[in-house]
């Protein structure tokens, strides 16, 4: 049996790299970058004025002058004047900086009175105060985003700012979330007292969209040997990624693993000395696709999803590495098994800044309702059964 991190590895040197294709900007927000975005220009593209007032040579202010004919108006977007010796120019915020100007003396230091501007008693002008120097925040050509970049709304405007209407990304891989078993009934139908309601290919879909993988679509197939290999070839013919939920334990109705081997998908490794989650199956199919199939108990699915398959569509993109995260816990946990424990926590903040992970108790791996509330889960190592409040432990946020 695997430890978390050999099946981890082990998923990730199986998965292969998913295309990169040209998309309009305005539909990447939460793709990954597949290109480097380069700067179009400098930025800001000229001495840029950051104060509503006057622009004055410093100079003059610093030879006595107090009193500055206003020579003229220039607005954000008017294109730069050249300031006359012995005047001002009147200048609003965003504008460039007039051509000789090298001083900004706000409005609220000046007053006017027949087209003169008077700079207040007292006040101090300094050279190139309220000037944002061109391309002090970045040089033509310099790298703003880099290739495995996750696009956020912030990036778009970056990449807007540099004249680009589409970009490279990964193509969204096609993910079909297969849940297995007799008991399950959708919502909206009726359900008879001994069977469950399909929850976790909802959830599955649902945890996968809300990290950028929308492509997604689902299907309930009963624990029958035919049925399951009919649809489970048509599904494997049609995806890039496998997801099936049930029938990977030991159970006489616990097809999955036979059916998966008879449509040519071989085995990379079966279970892993974890809790919850230990019968987890990962293969390759025929055509490279990935194939999870993760355990029925909705805990143990949410678990394996998060934990091994986000990763693994990450991999597949060419994102960048997440940075790993702590949480100190905020009590005592004693978790006797030989087995790695992914614990379920709220997270909590003290006034020293700390982030808390509280402990959220499961009934068992199938009290899903429990895990409303919870921020994720954190990582206990199987090297030892007692874990004091204030251990720090690697955290995962759902």
């Amino acid at each position: 049996m695997l430890t978390t991190a050999e099946a981890t590895a082990a998923i990730l040197d199986a998965m292969p790299e998913f295309p990169a294709t040209g998309t309009k900007v305005e539909e990447t927000t939460g793709s990954i970058l597949r290109q480097a975005v380069l700067a179009e220009r400098d930025q800001p593209p000229f001495d840029r004025v950051m104060m509503d007032g006057v622009a004055v040579r410093h100079s003059n202010v610093s030879d006595g002058i107090r009193e500055f004919p206003i020579q003229a108006m220039q607005a954000a977007g008017d294109a730069a004047m050249t300031l006359r010796d012995g005047h001002c120019i009147e200048i609003m915020t965003g504008a460039s900086l007039p051509e000789n100007a090298d001083c900004i003396i706000p409005v609220e230091s000046i007053s006017v009175e027949e087209n003169v501007a008077t700079i207040e008693a007292g006040y101090k002008a300094e050279h190139r105060r309220f000037i944002h120097p061109r391309a002090s925040d970045h040089a033509e050509g310099a790298e703003l985003l880099s290739t495995g970049k996750r696009i956020t709304p912030m990036d778009i405007a970056i990449i807007a700012s540099c004249g680009l209407t589409e970009v490279e990304v990964s193509g969204k891989p096609g993910v079909r979330i297969i849940s297995t078993g007799n008991e399950l009934v959708a919502a909206g139908k009726p359900v008879a007292p001994h069977q469950i309601r399909l929850s976790n290919g909802p959830a599955i879909q649902a945890l996968l969209e809300q990290h950028g993988y929308a492509d997604c679509g689902q299907d309930h197939i009963v624990d029958e040997r035919d049925q399951l290999r009919a649809r489970i070839k048509t599904h494997l013919n049609e995806a890039d990624v496998l997801i099936l939920s049930g029938g990977v334990s030991m159970g006489k109705a616990d097809y999955v693993p036979e059916v998966l081997a008879d449509l040519g998908v071989e085995v990379v490794f079966h279970k892993i000395s974890q809790r919850p989650g230990k019968p987890m199956w990962f293969g390759v199919g025929p055509n490279k696709q990935a194939v999870f199939a993760l355990p029925g108990n909705p805990v143990s699915a949410l678990v394996c999803c998060r934990q091994y398959v986000i990763p693994a569509l990450e991999k597949a993109s060419l994102a960048t590495a997440r940075t790993p995260e702590f949480a100190s816990l905020s009590a005592d946990i004693t978790f006797k098994p030989d087995l790695t424990c992914f614990q379920p926590v709220r997270l909590i903040s003290n006034a020293a800044g700390q982030v808390l992970a509280m402990p959220v108790k499961t009934n068992t791996s199938g009290d899903f309702t429990a895990l409303s509330g919870t921020d994720g889960y954190v990582e206990l190592a199987r090297e030892q059964s007692y874990f004091a409040a204030g251990t720090a432990v690697f955290l995962y946020r759902w």
